[in-house]
């Protein structure tokens, strides 16, 4: 069993106003998939992991992580976890 990739996909998606179907068209992905990805039912490949990041002009480790992101609202204001 593989380890769960963590991500913040949807949060770009929704500030950066990218739909699914237009973001899988960019990376050549299905729609659904996007999707699956989002809520974490499926991990992406190093393939498209990287598209996605390339796409949105980010790091990858911006959008993927192993370890589960701590809040936006900690990061900017500092907090501890």
């Amino acid at each position: 069993m593989s380890e769960q990739v963590h991500n913040r996909l949807a949060m770009v998606r929704a500030e950066r106003k990218v739909s699914r179907q237009h973001l899988a068209e960019a990376v050549g992905a299905h729609y659904q998939t996007i999707g699956y990805i989002e809520r974490g039912q499926y991990n992406p490949s190093l393939d498209l992991a990287l598209k996605i990041a390339n796409f949105f002009e980010l790091p990858v480790e911006a959008l993927f992580s192993l370890e589960p992101f701590r809040p936006l609202t900690d990061q900017v204001y500092g907090r501890n976890q």
